[in-house]
């Protein structure tokens, strides 16, 4: 019991991040926490800023989802200053978001989440990772690199940068697409959905045979929240706010700029990550859940075509109510990626994609913004307060991550109470206690506004407070 369990790769996980699970005496587990150690505090380095630098400034706060970061500091420094970008403006950051979703949910499918229904769940750690997929699947793991690839690709072309681009200005975008890129971007379109079904049929060939733990993994009943279209349909970067009851009843539509009527945020003495809630329900009972899961149990259906193929699946996996299991956020996140490949080629398509208009001017000053959309992790708001000069007096940022803190440690907890036997551990126990947070896609540097390494932690802690065992990952 005194061992100390290595799991290599260094990580599968994006910020820092530990968990206890505390034993009773019969070596039971008789609760677990999530903790996430970093400390939240990036709105107080903006304030003093001119409001029209965030876009630059806030997507510093993470290199794995910077594009929505800037893409969402776009909208508020537009609301601050009184001013609505062109069609065209829109258009283009739709696109590049496009691309970031592609980049962020390929990734997550393929190289964090995939080692672990290819290889298993107790296959050797050494193994367990992209480097192990390449072995078992070379061609599967070159076409998902491919595609994470053509995501960043995207989002390079339109912002000079794979990570942290330059690209939306106050009032629109910095420039036009080339027509050279529209065609290049256009042609690749149809390979990667292909890649993409290859993922959704690995994942549903591996969810049916393993029912038992698809049904038993995490899977319990919550609220959900995603973007809508007015009809409905789920929209990733603009839209209102839909929260639907964990039987699939429409609770309230919100404009995102109306966020504070609604979402409150809870502290907990054991981590720094705040656990957002529907105020008029409370906390506990207003909890809710987010990101590809959330979306697609809130979303009534989906535009494209393809995408919509795997919607009417996934509405039929729970006999029509939203679709509780943890697990299957993985389904969910390929349906999305499908959708924003769709969807890239529909703007690509639009004629006036190749447009000049790309910013409108300023108006005045309003001293106030918020801007919204459907980071991959989740629902994300950025809100400015700006003075008279348009120097921000106060930021507030309740980033994706955030929305699922209680869900991911509810889901910690029932899943150690499930699988970890505190008397004959076994480093496959811990690894599926991690899957239960690696299945949310956490960015927990982001989500906390801290820098550094990504590091998770798992104690085991018996009745006397005693800690018998220890998985680390440095």
């Amino acid at each position: 019991m005194t061992q100390k369990i290595t799991i290599s790769p260094v990580t599968r996980i994006e910020g820092h991040a530990k968990i206890t699970i505390h034993l009773n005496d019969e070596g039971k587990v008789e609760r677990s926490l999530f903790h996430v150690t970093q400390y939240r505090g990036f709105e107080k380095f903006c304030e003093g800023r001119p409001f029209y630098e965030m876009p630059q400034i806030t997507q510093r706060s993470c290199g794995i989802c910077p594009v929505s970061h800037h893409l969402a500091a776009a909208k508020a420094v537009d609301a601050c200053a009184g001013v609505v970008p062109t069609e065209v403006a829109f258009k283009l950051r739709e696109l590049m978001h496009m691309g970031q979703m592609i980049q962020s949910h390929g990734m997550h499918f393929f190289e964090l989440a995939g080692p672990d229904m290819i290889m298993g769940f107790d296959a050797d750690p050494a193994i367990r990772n992209v480097a192990g997929v390449v072995g078992v699947n070379p061609e599967l793991a070159v076409r998902a690199v491919k595609l994470r690839a053509f995501g960043q690709e995207i989002v390079r072309r339109l912002g000079e940068r794979r990570v942290h681009p330059i690209f939306s200005v106050v009032g629109g975008v910095n420039k036009p697409l080339a027509a050279e890129d529209r065609e290049w971007i256009a042609a690749q379109i149809d390979d990667h959905i292909a890649t993409t079904q290859q993922g959704i049929a690995l994942f549903l060939n591996w969810a049916d045979a393993n029912q038992d733990m698809m049904n038993e993994f995490a899977v319990f009943p919550s609220m959900y929240m995603g973007t809508v279209r007015k009809d409905g349909s789920l929209d990733l970067y603009d839209g209102k706010l839909r929260l639907v009851s964990e039987a699939g009843a429409k609770i309230v539509e919100f404009a995102p700029k109306d966020y504070l009527q609604y979402i409150g945020e809870h502290v907990e003495a054991h981590t720094y990550l705040k656990s957002p809630f529907y105020k008029p329900m409370g906390w506990p009972q207003g909890v809710y859940r987010v990101g590809p899961l959330g979306r697609l149990n809130a979303a009534s259906s989906i535009s494209t075509p393809l995408a919509q193929e795997e919607m009417l699946k996934w509405k039929g996996l729970n006999g029509g109510r939203p679709v509780e299991g943890t697990l299957w956020f993985h389904y969910a996140r390929l349906i999305e990626t499908l959708y924003a490949l769709e969807r890239a080629r529909e703007l690509l398509e639009d004629p006036l994609i190749l447009c000049d208009d790309v910013a409108n001017d300023p108006e005045e000053l309003t001293g106030e913004g918020v801007g919204c959309l459907e980071a991959p992790r989740g629902t994300l708001f950025h809100h400015y307060w700006t003075d008279a000069n348009g120097l921000l007096t106060q930021v507030n940022m309740i980033v994706a991550t955030g929305h699922n803190a209680w869900a991911m440690g509810h889901s910690v907890d029932m899943v150690a109470k499930r699988y970890v036997d505190g008397k004959h551990l076994t480093e496959g126990m811990l690894n599926r206690v991690e899957a239960a947070i690696r299945a949310h896609d956490p960015c927990l540097s982001c989500s906390t506004h801290a820098v550094g390494e990504m590091p998770i932690l798992i104690q085991l802690v018996d009745a006397d407070g005693q800690v018998v065992d220890t998985l680390r990952r440095d």
